[in-house]
């Protein structure tokens, strides 16, 4: 494993934060949210901000943007300086002038950040007209000019394309140019890769080194995800409980750990190191998939539409207690397949088995029966969830609607509560009244509410911090064992599928282009788009629960950027 090295010593600061204090500002009695926080960054560096969900990560961003929410957080104590300018004792006024000219902030979710009926062409125009006093014609030179150098295909046809029209990536790609256009001293960048999968991750962040590398920017970045941290960190600060408990540079901290909290935190992190498999069960499969295909378009009343391919000539079986995986870019068709199965989309053409039921091609009145057989888990349980329906409701629905009584339901409510370590007084609150990680425990206990034979996890990890992605995994493993549920897996993380996968299928372009055990596949992948995936993979060369480079990795250091 190569680490950056760069020695930082005699660049120009760019960002000074000393003893910041984040209050709520209607709470005075409650703790703070940031308590004496302390960075420095200086120019051509990049900081890792780390830390689980809830530790300050995101406030220490918002802070420094001056973005803080009015009434409901306020900077009580400490200054923050970037370059000559205290951002803590700057104007309204003042702040919309420094934002994009010299700090600029890049997002999780561009759909969130982009306009979504203006043209991205026009998104980025309008910031150089706020900024600037460019002509027409030269802000749009300069808008192509920085869609040509973020890498974007076909600059003057996405020049005119509407946020919805283009893929994640190259919406992120959009982000990155209006953050960027203006050569701010900052960017900070907040989760900008946990929604991509690994190619796409790849390709975001040799983009932000190489934009760094050429404008001299200095980097915040914040994000959960360890293995991206090992790839582009210069320092790292671990957070927790709105306070800064380690920073050290890159190499230091992956090998030697100073604090108890980042070592848990490293401990959490999986490795590309696949997991023994389990005993092979010799009972009748939960799931039978025969020959799927999935296809859009092909019709239209006066134009026949060119068909799309979503997913064809898919073959597996899940045995009770095995869990087969499914991994690949987006837009490979893994989601695709997962919606078939559940029947949220209708397949094209063959045969899906579940607990022996034939389920393809069965009405939406006919299959209302079989649903208790096979349940999902979404990745974002917070749309999963009746905002309006308290956690009791929500897990006595299913149940109740298939004959059971009210009471039995809320004492079975109860114990599944338990189930995935939640308490049982909590039936009654609402969805927003717990964590990221909370609210997907409840998402799983609904779903095993039914005693499904089948549990399709929709990147149902993919949003969490590692700590909180790990005790889930560990959830979904128990329950797994404990109900003999099968598990259909989807993932674009290849450490996840390796640390729960008995079975692999990578799926390229909606074909299977590699199949068999997890252990095969991803160990020794024979396909070369498998091996670009696993190449592609951040940190995949670092066990970071033992703080050492993996068997067979060289353990390096240098300069690279």
């Amino acid at each position: 494993m190569q680490f950056k090295s760069k020695d930082f010593t005699n660049a120009e600061q760019v960002l000074t934060i000393r003893n910041l204090t984040v209050s709520l500002g209607a709470n005075l009695r409650a703790e703070p949210v940031l308590r004496g926080v302390d960075i420095d960054i200086r120019a051509g560096e990049t900081l890792c901000l780390v830390g689980e969900s809830g530790s300050g990560k995101s406030v220490t961003s918002l802070a420094t943007m001056g973005l803080l929410p009015k009434n409901a957080l306020e900077i009580t104590d400490g200054r923050i300086d970037l370059k000559e300018v205290e951002i803590t004792a700057a104007s309204a006024s003042q702040m919309r002038d420094l934002r994009a000219k010299r700090v600029a902030m890049i997002f999780q979710e561009p759909m969130t950040a982009l306009n979504p009926v203006l043209r991205v062409g026009e998104q980025i125009e309008e910031v150089l007209n706020m900024h600037t006093d460019l002509s027409g014609a030269e802000a749009k030179a300069r808008t192509l000019d920085i869609m040509e150098q973020v890498h974007l295909p076909d600059v003057n046809r996405i020049y005119s394309a509407f946020p919805h029209q283009l893929s994640g990536g190259q919406r992120q790609r959009i982000m990155i140019a209006m953050a960027l256009v203006l050569d701010p001293d900052l960017l900070i960048a907040d989760e900008p890769t946990t929604a991509l999968d690994v190619t796409t991750q790849q390709q975001i962040l040799k983009l932000i080194a190489e934009m760094q590398e050429r404008h001299g920017t200095a980097v915040l970045f914040i994000t959960h995800d360890m293995g991206v941290v090992a790839e582009i960190a210069d320092t790292v600060c671990v957070m927790q409980k709105g306070q800064i408990v380690e920073r050290a540079p890159i190499q230091q901290l992956l090998t030697a750990p100073q604090e108890d909290y980042t070592r848990k935190l490293l401990r959490a992190v999986p490795n590309l190191a696949p997991r023994p498999a389990r005993p092979h069960v010799s009972e009748a499969p939960v799931l039978t998939v025969s020959d799927l295909k999935k296809t859009y378009g092909g019709g239209g009343f006066l134009r026949k539409r060119d068909e799309v391919q979503a997913a064809q000539n898919v073959n597996f079986a899940i045995a009770p207690g095995q869990t087969l995986g499914i991994v690949g870019e987006s837009g490979s068709g893994k989601s695709t397949v997962a919606r078939c199965i559940m029947r949220l989309i209708d397949p094209t053409h063959g045969s899906v088995r579940v607990a022996n039921t034939e389920v393809a091609d069965l009405s939406r009145r006919q299959l209302q029966p079989h649903r208790k057989h096979f349940q999902i888990v979404f990745q974002d349980p917070y749309r999963s969830l009746n905002p309006r329906w308290t956690v009791a409701r929500s897990l006595c629905e299913g149940p109740i609607n298939f004959g059971t009584s009210k009471d039995e339901a809320m004492a079975h409510a109860g114990d599944l509560m338990e189930l995935v370590d939640l308490p049982r007084n909590a039936l009654d609150r609402y969805p927003h009244q717990f964590s990221g990680g909370q609210r997907q425990r409840i998402a799983i206990a609904r779903a095993v509410a039914m005693r499904p034979n089948l549990l399709v996890a929709d990147e149902a990890v993919s949003a969490l911090d590692v700590s909180v992605q790990a005790q889930v995994l560990e959830l979904l493993d128990d329950v797994q064992a404990r109900f003999g549920i099968g598990m259909l897996f989807i993932t674009h993380d290849l450490r996840v599928a390796a640390q729960i996968c008995d079975d692999v299928i990578v799926m390229q372009r909606g074909h299977v282009v590699e199949q068999g055990p997890a252990a095969a596949v991803l160990a020794n992948p024979a396909h070369e788009y498998t091996q670009s995936l696993i190449e592609a993979a951040p940190g995949r060369n670092w066990d970071f629960a033992n703080f050492r480079a993996l068997e067979g990795a060289a353990h390096q250091t240098g300069d690279h950027a």
